[in-house]
Parts: C-alpha cells; structure tokens; sequence
C-alpha cells in the first residue's frame, strides 16, 4: 500500500522532471559560491528544492483537477482518475510546504523571511491559463526563482546577479512550456483557456520559443560574464544554445510527435550539460 502510493504521489507531483529545476539550483549554488559549498548547505537547498516544488505541483493538480478531468490527455491524472484523494493531495501539498519552511532554518536567517517569495508564483500560476496567454511566464517566474534562492542560500544576502540566471531559466522554461501546450490547443479553446498557440497561433508559439529560448542563452552568458567564469562555462553556454536550437528545430513544423523528445529528452539533457561545464569549469584554470 504504501509503495502503491508513493508511486502515485511521485507521478502526480513528476517527480522526474525535478531534472529541469535541480540542476540549475546547484549550478546556482556553485556560481554564488565559486567553488563547491558545504554538503550540509547542498543538502538542504535540495530539500528546499524538492519541497518547494512538490507543493507547487501538487497545488497545480488540485486547482487544475476539473480541467484535467475534461482533457483527454489529462483524464487519466491520478485526482481525476480517483487514484488519490484530494484531502490526500492537501495533506501532502502542506507537509511539503512544511518542510521547505523546515529547511529555510537550516540555511541562512534571510531565507526564513523570503520564501513565501517563492510559493506565490507557484499558487497564481495555476490561474493565470484562465485568464492569460502570458502563464508560460507566470511558470517561469515561478521555476527561476529556484536558481535565486539557490544563490541567496549560499551568500546569504540579495543582490542582483542571480537574478541573470533566474531570468535565463524563467525563459527558457516558458520557451518549453509553450512547445508542451501545443498538444493542448484545440482542447484549451474548447475550455476557454488560454496559451500563447491556442490564443495566437501556431506560428506564434514557435516563435515566441525560439525568441525565449535565444534570450535564455544570452542571460545564462550574462551570468557568466559578471561572475568571472572561464571558457569552459562558456562552452557549456554554447553546448545548450546547440542543443536548444535543435530542440527548436524538432518543433518547427508543431509536429506534435516530437514535443516528448523536445520536452522531455532535450531539456533534461540541457540541464544536466550546463551543470556539467558550470562544474568544470570550477576546476579548470
């Protein structure tokens, strides 16, 4: 029973994807600090992390259950399908909730004051699809400021830089959710919902991506530039600008067969790449 329903929660929550969020918060961390920070302090920005956006997704599921429900694509969803109950979900969303205040008292004093920062965009989200085009944004507020408040954990102080990585991240996330809504589109208009194909075509959500994901590579080399990096950080820099360019180029006909492949394979991949060569280029002159 219980291993039933952990993979339950773990696929209502996909918890798979924390591969887009997680790795950019440590290239985050490592940036901050310019080396690699403490285990414990790694430790719990990887609670935080995990916490966060397991209530973030859980929220997401609970606000967003009736519109799943009348999606085939999203029908099968464990609260529309009765796989969970919603009282259950609630119960999770706040423990998870819990424990990310519990790790804010595990890191530096400004974080205890800062993350209801984090939560609000993850619980307007959810709403901003009816009512705007403009929620891929919204989703990658809410997701860039993970790299932030990576950042703010290591030094313990706001300043503006992390905000160029928290930027590129937001917008390279919006870039990919506009490509996952394409396979939304009729059903988003039959609802009343909103999306940037669904409200203004296929050919401006293709671009809209591109222009996102073009602004992401030019703030993730920002970043670089004012934290001092070396080449290797830039070559990283210019493996995800390639890599996103051939995610791009998949999509360029919104062939619908290929939005797993450049959701799900590319991304995973392109995070993983750029804290790869953030890492290296740590230990390399």
């Amino acid at each position: 029973m219980l291993l039933t329903y952990t993979r339950r929660f773990a696929s209502l929550i996909k918890f798979e994807h924390s591969i887009f969020a997680l790795p950019f918060a440590y290239a985050a961390a490592f940036l901050a600090e310019m080396g690699v920070p403490g285990f414990w302090r790694m430790f719990w920005i990887t609670v935080a992390m995990v916490a966060a956006r397991s209530f973030g997704m859980a929220l997401n599921r609970l606000i967003d259950a009736g519109i799943d429900a009348r999606n085939p694509r999203t029908a099968e969803r464990e609260i529309p399908a009765g796989l969970v109950k919603r009282r259950q979900v609630w119960i999770f969303a706040l423990v998870s909730l819990g424990v990310l205040v519990w790790s804010t008292f595990n890191l530096p004093v400004i974080t205890r004051y800062l993350w209801p920062v984090a939560i609000i965009p993850m619980v307007v989200y959810p709403y901003t699809k009816r009512w705007t085009w403009l929620c891929h944004v919204v989703l990658g507020l809410a997701d860039g400021l993970g790299p932030v408040g990576a950042w703010v954990a290591v030094t313990g102080r706001v300043t503006w830089e992390p905000f160029l990585l928290g930027a590129g991240v937001g917008l390279w996330i919006a870039g990919f959710d506009v490509t996952y809504s394409f396979m939304d589109i009729t059903v988003d208009r039959e609802q009343g919902l909103h999306s940037i194909p669904a409200d203004l075509g296929e050919s401006a959500g293709l671009w809209s991506t591109r222009t996102f994901h073009l602004l992401a590579v030019v703030l993730l080399a920002l970043t670089g530039w004012v934290q001092g990096a070396n080449f290797v950080y830039y070559l990283g820099v210019a493996v995800c600008a390639l890599l996103l360019f051939y995610e791009n180029w998949l999509m360029r006909k919104a062939d619908l067969t290929k939005v797993g492949v450049a959701f799900m394979t590319m991304n995973g991949i392109i995070s993983v790449v750029f804290l790869f060569f953030t890492t290296l280029g740590l230990f390399v002159p």
